[in-house]
């Protein structure tokens, strides 16, 4: 089978293994050369150290304040050579055999002390207290065993002193938190990254040089190349939180070095990583990611200039295991890989699986001439937890089996909702032997999806946000329609919202699946699943838009959805003509009603006259003052009955000037005749 084929539903395998952890990194590291040992962190804050020839738990540490102050990071101290017991004089033959073995162990707390524990004496050597305000997010070795760096959430970076337990210096390293450290391969330069790199001079505390690049919190840093930094050859690797590419940048004598150089190409955010690094042009760079998602990759590459396309693992291995319950038959399901380390030997890795609590270690050869690998074991049968007594401080009490009570962690912020008040009043009688923990079923009955507002019957419970997630997600694994159908069926958006934002990431491109099944059934059941795929498309686009198969994947949806848009334009087109004909209808319709407008007055005022002024109008006729516009036509009239009438007279006046009787023309003539 395909890698592929079942890749996409690993969050049952990740969240059984870790608990419901899968979101949050726990430190897991390898002992440094030898890979001797495995240190890790659980989830209930004891410190695990694993025998990786034995396969056996070595030591167990549980710190004081391990549920308060819970361990964030790890890192193996510089090999030293082993000193246990009383010193003999060596003989000729021994005087050139030194062991070099690890003994310290740096752990980070969040409450911002740091423990260093000795795995030779089996205890705690050492707390370092009063440095940091916040918690510790990464610590770093220096080459010389009595030096220690760390980095917090104050911004800082402290320098400490093992010998005395006291702080060296402090200093301001970013306005952010500082999330990771490292340490150039000559002990000259520091690395720390917050959201942005710096590396400083750890003589002068000064910053040597800037890179930007990363838009999240940078979460990893390594030196790749053990050159030194003025032969343009000094490379460093760093990773970001929710970023799929492995930067690698180039420290350059000229400062032109402001862009990454090479990037590689990974499934999740990297999670663990481990390489050999290169001291020629000529050698070749291994490396080892582990991914959030549980994949191994490997990559083989020749630092020694820039590469424009990002690089492709030369591998990829993943482990699952057979399913076992009845009905699965062969169906592999996925394991996830905690952490990796390379050995010199190139055909094989080291790898660590399966459970914080109890990890699967082996040493296993790895075929790189194909891309895919899937390695399939029989989890149950290797999980086995054998503890080497004669080595081990670890004390076991002894527990009553009948009053032992078993909790199981879940996801942060899950509560599981209480029982309904017994209204009777009536003590419950409870028979020996029976269950006290809820089932699923019976959570889902007294949950209400429906709309139950705050006048709602008293001592029914509703869950809350943290509770939808978990049953969405339980019930994609278990594909159980019943649980689908009362999640959907919930209509409020910002329940909606809430819960989507809270589904890990692995359970994305199954809702998905679902959605796009659900769109193509009824049309009511596909308005509720259009309100889930916004929510999902609007919240997960950076998720979704990082997949490298995202086309594939998604192809059903995309296929559905471009069908159902494909005639909307011509919908739209044809919604637009009838709002045109619609509109002229309607504006004919108005410019007819206008003329056919009634001209007659509906009310007609007339003004009270006094009685001065009113004595020549009160004696008119009403018929008169009715018709005055009758009047003043007529008078028209007649002006232009006379202007017809004075061109013709003016005429007989010019022809008696003419004749030369003036006579008619003078009065003073007419004056003298008579």
């Amino acid at each position: 089978m395909r890698l592929s084929e079942y890749a996409d539903v690993r969050s049952a395998s990740i969240m059984a293994a870790d608990g419901g952890f899968s979101s949050q990194m726990l430190p897991c590291v390898f002992s440094p050369k030898s890979h001797q040992y495995l240190a890790l962190c659980a989830q209930d804050g004891r410190l695990r150290i694993w025998n990786t020839d034995s396969k056996t738990l070595h030591q167990e540490y549980v710190p004081s304040a391990h549920l308060s102050a819970t361990c964030t990071c790890i890192a193996w101290g510089p090999c030293r050579t082993a000193k246990e017991g009383p010193q003999r004089k060596k003989r000729k033959s021994e005087a050139g055999q030194s062991v070099e073995t690890t003994d310290l162990l740096a752990l980070g707390t969040a409450a911002g002390s740091i423990l260093i524990y000795s795995t030779v004496k089996g205890a705690l050597q050492c707390t370092l207290d009063g440095g940091h305000s916040g918690a510790v997010n990464t610590v770093q070795w220096h080459l010389e065993e009595n030096v220690l760096y760390s980095g917090s959430d104050d911004t800082h970076i402290a320098e400490w002193d093992l010998q005395t337990g006291k702080m060296r210096c402090k200093w301001k390293a970013d306005r952010n938190a500082v999330t990771s450290l490292c340490v150039s391969p000559d002990g000259k330069l520091l690395l720390s990254a917050g959201m942005t790199i710096k590396m400083w001079d750890l003589e002068t505390k000064e910053v040597y040089r800037k890179f930007t690049g990363h838009s999240t919190m940078v979460t990893t840093l390594c030196f790749a190349t053990t050159r030194p930094p003025d032969s343009n050859g000094l490379y460093f690797l760093s990773g970001a939180a929710h970023d799929r590419l492995l930067s690698v940048w180039q420290v350059r004598s000229d400062g032109k070095d402001k862009n990454a150089v090479v990037s590689f190409t990974l499934t999740d955010e990297p999670q663990h990583i481990d390489l050999l690094k290169s001291d020629s042009k000529e050698e070749a760079v291994r490396l080892a990611v582990v991914c959030k998602d549980g994949q191994l990759h490997l990559f083989e590459h020749f630092l020694n200039g820039p590469c424009k396309k990002p690089l492709t693992p030369v591998c990829s291995v993943q482990v699952s295991s057979v399913g076992g319950k009845s009905g699965d038959g062969d169906t592999p399901v996925p394991v996830p890989l905690l952490a990796a380390a390379l050995n010199k030997e190139k055909q094989s890795v080291l790898l660590a699986y399966g459970n914080h609590l109890q990890p699967v270690i082996e040493n296993t050869p790895v075929n790189t001439a194909e891309r895919h690998v899937c390695l399939i074991r029989d989890i149950q049968a290797t999980l086995s937890l054998s503890v080497d007594t004669a080595v081990s401080l670890v004390k076991t009490p002894i527990v009553n089996e009948k009053k032992m009570k078993v909790l199981v962690p879940g996801l942060p912020g899950h509560q599981a909702p209480p029982k309904a008040a017994n209204q009777s009043g009536q003590p419950e009688k409870r028979k020996k032997g029976a269950r006290t923990e809820m089932s699923i079923e019976e959570r889902l009955e007294q949950v209400e999806l429906s709309t139950l507002g705050k006048g709602g019957e008293k001592g029914i419970s509703t869950l809350q946000t943290d509770s939808y997630a978990v049953l969405l997600v339980q019930g994609l694994e278990s594909k159980d329609k019943s649980i689908l159908n009362r999640i959907f069926q919930t209509r409020k958006e910002m329940l909606i919202r809430n819960t989507v934002s809270r589904v890990p990431l692995p359970a994305i491109l199954p809702l998905l699946e679902e959605l796009s099944t659900r769109i193509q059934g009824h049309p009511n059941t596909a308005h509720m699943a259009v309100d889930w795929l916004k929510a999902v498309l609007t919240l997960h686009t950076s998720y979704l838009s990082a997949l490298p198969d995202l086309v594939s994947q998604l192809g059903r949806l995309y296929h559905l959805i471009e069908s159902r848009v494909k005639g909307y334009q011509q919908l739209m087109r044809l919604h637009g003509k009838l709002y045109l004909l619609m509109t002229q209808a309607a504006t004919s319709n108005r410019a007819h009603k206008i003329n056919e407008l009634d001209h007659t007055a509906k009310l007609v005022y007339e003004e009270d006259s006094s009685d001065e002024e009113g004595s020549g109008d009160e004696g008119l006729p009403e018929n008169e003052s009715e018709n005055w516009e009758e009047d003043e036509e007529d008078g028209e009239d007649m002006d232009t009955m006379e202007e017809r009438q004075n061109p013709a007279d003016e005429e007989m006046r010019e022809d008696s000037k003419a004749n030369g009787d003036e006579s008619d023309l003078d009065p003073e003539n007419e004056s003298e005749e008579e």
